[in-house]
């Protein structure tokens, strides 16, 4: 396993190397001046990652299931840390902040360390949207296209990569073609997406920048207002449709593709049940916002659907600040955060077939109180849900909540007031973004712990809590 490990961190580090390419050419076309730093970090990268992968020792193509997850929990961690060089050394940051904005890129959460974006080199901004696009569809599985040229299997890594409950359904048989057409469909919806922000009236950089970091849910935006920017009802209806299109399950845009149908869409009852959450919400806020503040019905509509679609697929970008909304909408919006968007997705969250899961199961339980007798099995559409899915579900919303409730008292314990202790996890575990209170709009004012904290708490988001958490149990290094 540790021979694997060296052998898949050499091999993230190489991919990492090379795709440092476009940030280059980037500084070369608008002559920022950042081109030579670029290229020697990425040299490095590519040096140090081939080394460890020609010169490590030969593994077992047999990976063990354990191995998997520790192998994945390492590429994130070191990414996060090897990723903050660009932000250290052009962007001019702190370690902490910069192992921050790095984590948060790769996880695509969206919270940001950087007041200031406006004035940064455009080739930095094209690197910070770059590793969201990168973390969106998983650089594991990237990876995963090239382990059988290691001699390493692929599958476990993939099981401990993907999102949602049920992670042993595949594409294609092989998983060397899954990732492959994974990445077909991500690199498709990403071109429509920049193609569309353009014919919408974004300039040509914006448009790809942004679409980075809407199909990843990612939510970094290139500039300090966000989508404030452009002020355009046209860009922001782009940056909602194809952020929806992110959440939803890629195995469905798959199948879609292949039948040429939207049959796979309707007939599913997670992304009915999703769209439905949005738009409920969404008809809730608007009128919230009409009936509490002077705006228009129309305007009210317009920021509402935005900022729904936006935080409840986790992607983080803004029109408006929620924060200082009235009544109960700031901490409504957070609290949907926490739904995301659907397993098999770009989103984070706890992905919408697990409430759904929990709901039922909880309907079952109550109709036994009644009738101790019953026996009803938990469907999901046409499909019954094993014993063993409605157990992972309930224990990852137990430990999900017991880190949850951890993480925000170290946040309390190192200044944070409860408010933006509670949405600062919240934004960071269900890789969000904007949160509330000090993290209304970006981490720059709290202090290096706070940070490391959040930076952890979105790599625990990123691979659902328990990939990580299995790491600090007994059992798992006995095995």
């Amino acid at each position: 396993m540790r021979n694997a490990l060296v052998k898949v961190l050499g091999l993230l580090c190489v991919i990492y190397g090379i795709s440092m390419l476009p940030p280059i050419a980037v500084s070369l076309i608008y002559a920022d001046g950042c081109a030579v730093q670029f290229l020697s970090i990425g040299l490095a990268a590519v040096v140090f990652g081939s080394i460890m992968v020609l010169v490590g020792p030969p593994t077992d193509p047999h990976l063990p299931s354990r191995g998997g997850f520790l192998i994945v929990a390492a590429a994130w961690f070191f990414l996060s840390l090897v990723g903050a060089v660009p932000f250290m050394l052009i962007g001019k940051l702190d370690v902490a902040s910069a192992i921050f904005e790095t984590a948060s890129g790769f996880t695509t959460t969206g919270a940001t360390a950087i007041v200031g974006l406006d004035y940064l080199p455009r080739s930095l901004l094209f690197y910070r949207q770059q590793i969201q696009w990168l973390g969106g569809i998983g650089v594991v599985v990237a990876a995963i296209a090239l382990m059988p040229m290691l001699g390493i299997g692929g599958m476990q890594l993939m099981k401990a990569e993907t999102t949602g409950p049920a992670k042993s359904d595949k594409l294609r048989p092989r998983i060397m073609h899954t990732a492959q057409a994974l990445w077909r469909l991500y690199l498709f919806l990403t071109i429509a997406c920049a193609l569309c922000f353009w014919l919408a009236g974004m300039p040509a950089f914006d448009s790809i920048a942004h679409s980075f970091a809407t199909v990843s849910t990612g939510g970094f935006a290139i500039y300090d207002a966000s989508f404030q920017y452009y002020q355009s009802p046209q860009i922001e209806a782009v940056a909602i449709v194809f952020m929806l299109l992110g959440s939803l399950n890629f195995a469905l845009h798959f199948r879609a593709w292949s039948q040429l149908s939207v049959e796979p869409y309707t007939s599913n009852s997670e992304a009915r049940a999703f769209l439905l959450t949005v738009f409920a919400v969404t008809v809730f806020v608007t009128a919230e916002l009409f009936l509490e503040t002077d705006v228009t019905l129309s305007h009210a509509f317009r920021v509402s659907i935005f900022e729904v679609v936006s935080v409840i697929t986790t992607t983080g970008f803004t029109l408006d600040d929620f924060s200082v909304w009235p009544t109960l909408l700031p901490v409504l919006l957070i609290f949907i955060s926490f739904i995301g968007g659907c397993a098999g997705s770009t989103a984070g969250g706890m992905k919408v077939i697990r409430f759904q899961i929990m709901t039922r199961q909880a309907g079952i339980e109550m109709q036994r109180l009644i009738h101790p007798r019953l026996v009803r099995p938990l469907r999901i559409g046409p499909d019954i849900v094993d014993d063993s899915v409605v157990r992972a579900v309930w224990a990852f919303f137990t430990v999900y909540t017991f880190v949850f409730v951890v993480l925000m008292l170290a946040m309390m314990w190192f200044g944070l007031d409860q408010i933006s202790a509670f949405s600062a996890v919240a934004t960071c575990i269900n890789n969000m973004g904007p949160g509330l209170g000090e993290v209304a709009w970006n981490f720059d004012t709290v202090s290096d712990p706070i940070k490391y904290i959040g930076a952890f708490a979105c790599i625990l988001g990123r691979l659902e809590v328990l990939t990580i958490f299995l790491l600090f149990t007994p059992d798992f290094w006995r095995g």
